[in-house]
């Protein structure tokens, strides 16, 4: 089982693994621990990750980065169209309705929904994983930002499955944070004694987020989170761009929005220029040659200009910050430190400024760019069977509060609408509450967040929900139906399974059922339910029972709520009580048809599934050409400097005809040969190799066969010594027979005649002709002897030889 975690950023991606006994963020293929966002396409493959990043200015149509923010999110979203005249790439509407990107692919135009581009980018991370793990990745926990919302969060998990991953869990970004930086805490606080508080800030390229965490010993738990979705390091990149286009614009006449790849060029040196200032507080400088035009460009711009040109952006940074004091009900002096993440938080004025509101200064413990990844990583294992990691239990928190909504039909026929809070904000999570309805019919429940202000998003609808084969009991009166709902580990809301209690009386001297230990299955998930007696008050109208309405008939009942753990009450303590009927009851699981909002339907994922594994055999296959491509280009390269070098002694009189060969050939490849299949670079290549194969094999030959040559003659040397031991009567040699002795001094002389003919044959022959003799005959020769000569003489009597030489 793979234990690995993905942080996937707006602007860059992180992969931590577990091995050796700890978590490590691996490399790409270039060597670094950061993947670029980024995927291109071309006219025969895609490109991913560092690869579409050099792409950006030259393919920039076709190149996307910052879809993150696209998730969950329709076509018409207000939000989508205000980014559309921002972007260098086209969206355009999928039939679903929701966002995608249109692009030439494989000189086709293609739209490409959010899920499948984040899926490509999971693609290449899993790769990366795999290649760092030398094993198969499925497994893995996913970070997402924790004001993600239903609909996102949904998307984000069609992503995962297109890229072929088992996500274990979605992990709120913050969490993630959380969870790197207690685990390895050894001072934390008992779990009776008062918990540490520490707050942990997020503020990356896009988003800013906070939240204030509760630690004791093996535990944490999220008390509260706060955000600002729009504001990251994206914001202060922006003010520099408009900064430095409307300089360029007085300096030189330049429009530069109106010329993509000079917009995009801008954007790249002014974030070079934003991390410069964080650590420079003189004037830095700003060249870009051939700009537009072919104009040279330059301005300069220190950190003090800098920071009153962003006083606007600067001035959001406390209010998430007072909201999640709010939220928690915590005072300042009630924070034990303040741990700062983010590529944003390197820049100075908003650390002064978050330090200056808590009154304190930063923690800065975190690597800021991959506390994330390491966090999901520590989550993984922690899921995971195959690692044994310290216990550690980590309960989330809901960001937005959740309401379900219902038709009910009442005796007097008057049809209205109900709601009830079922999650609030914060509320632990995981957790499952079980709801009871009393119906005679089907009905549906829907979903939604009942604050849309708050709301990073315009449809506050989560989903719809039917309860389907609901059926009255057999006297007519309304049926019991348990509902259970839950906020998944994944922070995901769903209805996850529906029961119909049918009662039944029967004879007295029956038992009845206990229905309440029946009416919610589900025991693989029990695990995961965090539950808080103090959180299981009934909420909404539906809850609020007064003891008058419990006394009510059940067709006027509307719907009771508990906590699932909280079903069964203490029965040994009630008083006895007059005979009664037994009554007998039968639990029915009924099916739930859920139509949660913006859910990619199967049949449209599968095939999603389909077309990546298709672009992932197609990106194969131009690999392996531009391979046999760059091996052609390579043999060219290096043959030619050899022939004029090391194997210069050992060209023949063709040496006019492989140089041709290569001059040849590199036109070839940089003319016809720009664009031939596979196979075609392999012809090549063994046309080539057919006259420079030889020469090569002379320079080895002659390089290997001196030393073949001592090492046989080492052989020899050594048992003609043995057998001139045997014939003075050396005392040690005794023991040898006559025979044996005679055999091997036969097989001793042969050789040495053998060895002799070959090098004076060889010493006759040109460099430029075929050997005399290979380093193969000789090695096979020496071997054969040396197994024949410790036939005859026994083996300790050469090991003794050898260490007296």
């Amino acid at each position: 089982m793979s234990v690995v975690g993905f942080d996937v950023g707006f602007l860059n991606c992180y992969v931590a693994v577990a091995r050796a006994g700890g978590i490590e963020t691996v490399a790409n293929e270039y060597s670094d621990r950061c993947t670029p966002a980024c995927v291109s396409f071309g006219p025969r493959n895609r490109s991913i990750g560092a690869a579409a990043k050099s792409q950006v200015v030259t393919n920039c149509k076709n190149t996307v980065q910052g879809f993150k923010r696209f998730h969950g999110r329709a076509f018409s979203d207000p939000y989508i169209q205000s980014l559309k005249s921002s972007l260098v790439y086209d969206l355009a509407q999928m039939p679903s309705g929701t966002t995608g990107i249109k692009v030439m692919y494989m000189e086709e135009e293609k739209v490409f929904s959010i899920e499948q581009v984040t899926a490509m980018l999971l693609t290449k991370m899993k790769e990366t994983a795999e290649h760092a793990l030398k094993k198969p990745v499925a497994d893995c926990v996913v970070s997402v930002p924790c004001y993600y919302t239903d609909a996102e969060r949904r998307s984000v998990v069609d992503a995962a499955q297109i890229a072929g991953l088992n996500c274990l869990r979605l992990m709120n970004e913050t969490t993630a944070v959380a969870l790197a930086y207690g685990i390895y805490k050894q001072d934390l606080p008992a779990p009776e004694e008062k918990p540490r508080i520490v707050v942990f800030v997020d503020i990356g390229h896009s988003g800013y987020q906070t939240s204030v965490c509760a630690f004791n010993k093996g535990k944490l738990k999220i008390l509260a989170t706060a955000c600002d979705p729009e504001l990251g390091g994206k914001d202060f990149d922006e003010m520099l761009v408009r900064h430095f286009c409307e300089e360029f614009g007085k300096k030189y006449k330049l429009d530069v929005k109106t010329k993509p790849r000079a917009l995009v060029r801008l954007y790249q040196e002014c974030e070079k220029l934003k991390k410069l200032m964080s650590a420079n507080s003189s004037d830095l400088p700003l060249n870009i040659e051939c700009f537009m035009n072919d104009i040279d460009v330059s301005g300069k711009l220190n950190r003090g200009q800098f920071e009153e040109m962003c006083a606007d952006v600067l001035a959001r940074v406390e209010a998430p910050l007072h909201n999640l004091m709010e939220q928690a009900k915590l005072k300042k002096e009630d924070i034990y430190a303040v741990e700062i993440v983010g590529g944003a938080s390197r820049i100075p004025s908003v650390k002064e400024r978050i330090s200056k509101f808590f009154g304190k200064e930063l923690s800065t413990t975190l690597n800021a760019d991959e506390a994330v990844a390491r966090g999901c990583a520590l989550q993984c294992a922690i899921l995971s069977p195959a690692f044994k990691v310290r216990e550690f239990s980590i309960t989330d928190a809901v960001a937005y509060p959740i309401s379900l909504k219902w038709n009910s039909a009442i005796v007097t026929r008057v049809v209205h609408c109900s709601d009830c809070e079922v999650f609030p904000k914060n509320h632990a999570a995981p957790f499952s509450k079980v709801l009871t309805f009393y119906r005679r019919e089907p009905f549906s429940l829907e979903a939604y967040y009942n604050t849309p202000r708050e709301l990073p998003y315009p449809d506050p609808t989560i989903g719809q929900f039917v309860i389907q084969k609901v059926v009255p009991q057999a006297s007519g009166e309304s049926s019991k139906v348990k509902v259970k709902v839950r906020v998944n580990i994944h922070g995901i809301f769903s209805v996850s399974s529906a029961s119909l209690v049918e009662v039944q009386k029967t004879e007295e001297g029956e038992e009845p059922m206990d229905t309440e230990q029946q009416a919610t299955p589900e025991k693989e998930e029990e695990k995961e339910e965090v539950t808080d007696q103090d959180e299981t008050k009934a909420q909404g109208d539906g809850q609020k029972e007064t003891e008058e309405e419990k006394k009510t008939p059940p067709e006027n009942e509307e719907m009771e709520t508990s906590p699932e753990e909280s079903k069964t009450e203490k029965k040994s303590d009630q008083p006895p009580q007059a005979k009664k009927p037994k009554v007998k009851t039968k639990v029915l699981e009924l099916p739930i048809e859920n139509s949660p909002q913006w859910e990619l339907a199967i049949d449209m994922l599968n095939l999603f599934v389909e077309n990546e594994g298709k672009m992932i055999m197609q990106d194969k296959l131009e690999k392996e050409r531009n391979d046999a491509k760059n091996y052609v280009e390579e043999y060219v390269y290096d043959m030619r400097d050899k022939l004029h070098g090391r194997l210069e002694k050992f060209v023949s009189e063709d040496r006019d005809i492989l140089s041709f060969q290569l001059e040849d050939t590199e036109n070839w490849l940089y003319e016809d040969g720009e664009d031939q299949p596979k196979q075609q670079y392999i012809d090549k290549l063994a046309e080539l190799k057919k006259l420079g194969q030889p020469i090569q094999e002379r320079y080895m030959e002659s390089e290997e066969r001196p030393r073949a040559f001592d090492d046989m003659g080492k052989q020899i040397q050594m048992y003609m010594k043995i057998v001139e031991a045997y014939k003075t009567k050396e005392e040690q040699y005794d023991h040898l027979d006559q025979e044996d002795i005679n055999k091997v001094d036969k097989m001793v002389n042969d050789a040495m005649i053998w060895m002799n003919s070959k090098m004076n044959q060889q010493s006759k022959l040109s460099l430029t002709v075929e050997p005399a003799v290979r380093v193969r005959e000789i090695q096979d020769k020496t071997k054969v002897r040396l197994t024949t000569y410790n036939v005859a003489i026994d083996f300790y009597d050469v090991a003794y030889l050898w260490c007296s030489m």
